[in-house]
Parts: C-alpha cells; structure tokens; sequence
C-alpha cells in the first residue's frame, strides 16, 4: 500500500506547496497566458502532474497511471453523458426550430434593450438550465441564445460563466451538498441553509457585478430595479428554500421564482430606451425556414426546457437512477492508497449509473423529438452535430478529471490542503479556495467537497472554529471557480466560434474568479469572527 506523504520535499510545506501546485499553474499559464487550446494545455499539466506525482511524491506508476484511467472514466460517466445529453437536447431545439422560437418569445416579450436580455436568460434562465443540467451546458446552451440576439461570443461567454456561479452550489437537485452531508457527517439540513445564507448576497450581488463589466455604471443606475428583482429574487427563495423547505429544490426554485418575477416586473416598469443596446435589426426577424422549418407559435420555444425540468426532478423523485446503479471497485487501485491526512485507506469506486442523470436528460431530449415532431433527417443532424461539438470537450474533460484523479491519489492535492490548513488565524479567509482548487480541476462543487469536505471539517476543529461553517465555505468558494474551470469553458464554447480558444475565455474570467473568490473570504471571515 502506498502511504501518501503530506510534505515530501525537504520537510519544506511552502516548497511541497508549490510543487504540488505545479500542475494547475502550468495549466492556467498554457491556457490563461500562453492561449493555448483547453486540450493542451490540461495534456500539458497532466504530463507535469505524471512526473510529480511519481518523481516528487512518489506514487508507483501503476497507482499512477490507474488513478488517471479511474478519473478519465468518471469524466465519461456521468460528467460527459450529462453534457452531451444536454447538448443533443439544444440540437434537437435547434433542428426542430424551436430554439428559434424561444429567441422570438424572448424578443416579443421583453424589452428591445440586449441589457435586459443578459439579466434574464445569463441569469434566470441559465440558472434554471444549472439546476437540472450543470457542467457546463447551461453556459452552451445560454450562451448560443445570447450569440443569436446579437452579442458577440466573448461577450456571452464571459458573462454567463460569471453568471454560472451562485446557482451551482445547489445544482442537480442538491446533488453537492448531499455529497458534503454524507462526506462529513454533519446534517445535509443545517450545511444547506448555511451555504443559502453565504451564497445569497453573491446572488443579490451578481446581477449588479455583470452588469457593470457590460454597460458600465450608468447602465446600474438605469436598471437598478429589474437587477433587483432579479437578484433579490432569486436571494431570498434561495435562503428561504434552503432553510425552510428543501435544499434539493433550492436551485430548481430560485430560478424559476427569479425567471417568473423578472419577466413580470417588466411587464409594469422598463427602463428608458436605449438606441445603444437596442437588438439590430438582422437578430429580430424569424430565423429562414431551412434551419428549422417552424413557423408556429413562439411558446413552443419553451418545450425543450420545460420537459428536461419536469423529467429531470420526476427522475429524481422516483429514484431511477438507482436501477441497475453498480460500484465498480478500480482493479489495481482500490484501497491500495493510504491518505496520511484523514488516516484511512483511499477508495477508488465508480458509480456505474446507467439511468442516472445523463440518461434523463437524453430521454428529455427524445421526448422533445416525438412533442415536435422532428424529422428522421433532422434527427440525425442533431445527432451528428453533437458528436462534432462534443468530441474535444470529451477529451479535454477526460485530462482534467484524469489530472484531479492523479492529484487526489498521490496526495499531492491533499499537500495544498494541508498547507492551506495550516494557516492558522488566516484560514477563516483562504479556506474558500480550498474549494476553488478542487472545483477549477473537477469542473464539479460536488467533486470539490467530496475532495476537501472533510479537510474543512477537520482544520476547523483544530482552530476551535465552526465546522459547518467551514464545509459550507468549501461548497460556496467552489462555485467562483466553476467560471475558469478548463471543463466548464470547453463544454461552453463547444457550441461557439471560440473552439480551441479556450485561453482567451480563460483571461477574461480568471480575475473575477479571484475577485468573487476574495469576496466570498470575508463573508466567511464576518461570519466566523463578527455572527459567531
């Protein structure tokens, strides 16, 4: 069995650190700096971590190499099945017009001012898609709308993926904090509405930020009303779902309450007409018959999203997903790994589900295709189309969740940990990106407090802190790394003409991710030393 070393340069933490951090600066650095595309530049930090984990750390190569093969399947099933799956149901909106039909509804219904547009489907709408999809596809499928009422691709990607932050920590119906509850042993109940209450001025908060970045402060003072509702909206079901009701439909509810309210308000209030930010012309016609042949009514537009919804959670209630659901133990590495840090053996299993969420989305999208009606040669476009925007996001996801693997098992990821743990009177403040870390290599919260869970529970122990407190800053401080997440972006520009620019994406999030990161430390550190 392989005992992992917590500082195996020297005795020295701050120069463990640094090495085990390599990996993840090389990857920033290649795609970040260097613009380097997402593939490369995760190739280029896993070759890094390979020599590492096994020269530095001193994994045997095949504890190595088993750990990669381990998480580049997991990348697969579910992480890939769920984003291809989602993708195959944009496809679909696509093939059969529909998705043409929701821009039409969009245009009719709300305002002609593209700052509007941004503030509801950047963040009502893709938060609504997060809550059921997640990895990425809200900000494909957003993104692509937004494109098609005139933004260009840079733009609509920034903003959705620093929009793609308050939502995540609740997605796939609670999935992460479920994962931290079971991780920790503390009540799924309490660390939900503690994460509510962390998350909700970032939700309150988000609307304004982009907004901002978008038009400028002007445009703030305009619109401050519809950010708002917006917002405080979404905020405040957040708290009041999460802490009354369920965690589970917390994401699922904020969105919808936030998408419904925003729409209405602006049935009663708009701002002043804006020339500057007025749709052009070419974006407000009906889309030409050949890319979807549908001409009828445009609340048709809203089929897709509403049937992956009402699946996604009647899924989920009835508990399909647990049918025929298998662990597989890793053959050659399944407890063959002893974590120093926690003390015990490391497993390696592979949930093999085949209902699981992938699966329902796949049916939503198959229920979409017979409600339209598509065509049998339109129903293979989509297929065909999916394959093509997929098959790099497949890889480089596979690289990234291969290089966490790699991390996590030679104990190089719990090095980082332990040296963040060891801040002492700091930790309140830096233990946020503990799960900005995990998040940025997994593209996944719940991966993220899966990995560092327990980490939190236990640093905050040894300080004399909160533990709930700590496991829930793991969750929230994850979220802001989700917008730089190599994952996240591939799957995001997959449907874009930004393929293989990932690194231009990149520069633009990186500092709002530690900006929003910082911001989310105090909240932590006022929570700790001031509500305490």
């Amino acid at each position: 069995m392989f005992t992992q070393p917590l500082v195996p340069v020297g005795n020295n933490l701050v120069l463990s650190f640094l090495l085990a951090a390599s990996p993840i600066i090389v990857t920033l650095i290649l795609m970040g700096v260097l613009r380097r595309p997402a593939w490369q530049a995760t190739l280029g930090g896993l070759i890094i971590g390979l020599v590492m984990a096994v020269a530095v750390w001193g994994i045997p190569s095949s504890l190595a190499f088993a750990s990669v093969s381990n998480g580049m399947v997991f990348s697969i099933l579910p992480v890939m099945w769920i984003a291809l799956s989602a993708l195959f149901l944009f496809n679909i909106a696509i093939q059969t017009g529909r998705f043409d039909a929701f821009r039409m509804w969009i245009i009719t219904h709300l305002p002609n001012d593209r700052r509007i547009m941004l503030v509801v489907l950047g963040f009502c709408f893709s938060a609504a898609l997060e809550g059921v999809a997640g990895f990425g596809t809200p900000v494909a499928i957003t993104s692509a709308l937004l494109i098609m009422l005139g933004f260009p691709a840079l733009e609509a990607l920034t903003y959705v993926l620093i929009f793609n932050s308050a939502p995540v920590a609740f997605g796939g119906l609670g999935i992460p904090i479920t994962v931290l509850a079971s991780i920790t042993g503390l009540p799924a109940t309490t660390l939900g509405s503690t994460i509510g209450l962390q998350l909700a001025p970032f939700a309150c908060l988000i609307p304004f930020y982009v907004m901002a970045l978008y038009a400028g402060w002007r445009s703030v003072k305009q619109l401050w009303p519809v950010l708002l509702v917006a917002g405080g909206s979404f905020a405040v079901t957040m708290v009041v779902v999460s802490t009354w009701i369920t965690y589970s439909l917390s994401n699922v509810l904020s969105s919808s309450i936030s998408l419904v309210a925003t729409i209405l308000f602006l049935k009663f209030w708009q701002p002043v007409p804006d020339p500057a930010y007025a749709v052009d012309e070419a974006y407000l016609a009906q889309a030409p018959a050949q890319t979807g042949h549908w001409s009828g009514p445009h609340w048709q537009g809203w089929i897709p999203w509403i049937v992956v919804v009402l699946v996604v959670i009647l899924w989920d209630s009835l508990h399909i997903a647990k049918i025929g659901a298998t662990p597989v133990h890793w053959p050659g590495l399944d407890q063959q790994v002893f974590i120093s840090l926690y003390q015990k053996p490391y497993a390696a299993v592979w949930n093999f589900e085949p209902l699981g969420t992938g699966t329902a989305i796949l049916v939503s999208a198959l229920l979409t295709a017979l409600i339209t009606r598509i065509s049998p040669q339109k129903f293979w476009a989509a297929l065909k189309t999916t394959a093509r925007q997929g098959w790099l996001a497949v890889i480089t996801v596979a690289l990234t969740i291969g290089l966490a693997f790699l991390m996590n098992y030679s104990g190089m990821t719990y090095t980082l940990g332990y040296a963040v743990a060891s801040t002492g009177i700091l930790f309140p403040f830096v233990s946020v990106f503990l799960g900005w870390i995990a998040v940025f290599l997994t593209g996944s919260d719940t991966s993220g407090n899966a990995l560092f869970g327990n980490l939190q529970v236990a640093a905050a122990h040894q300080l004399s802190l909160d533990p709930v407190l700590f496991a829930s800053a793991n969750s929230a401080g994850g979220v802001m790394g989700k917008m730089i997440s190599p994952q996240n972006i591939t799957t995001g520009v997959a449907v874009t003409s930004l393929k293989g620019q990932e690194g231009v994406v990149l520069a633009r999030t990186f500092k709002h991710s530690i900006f929003l990161t910082l911001l989310m430390g105090l909240v932590v550190v006022f929570q700790q030393y001031v509500l305490h």
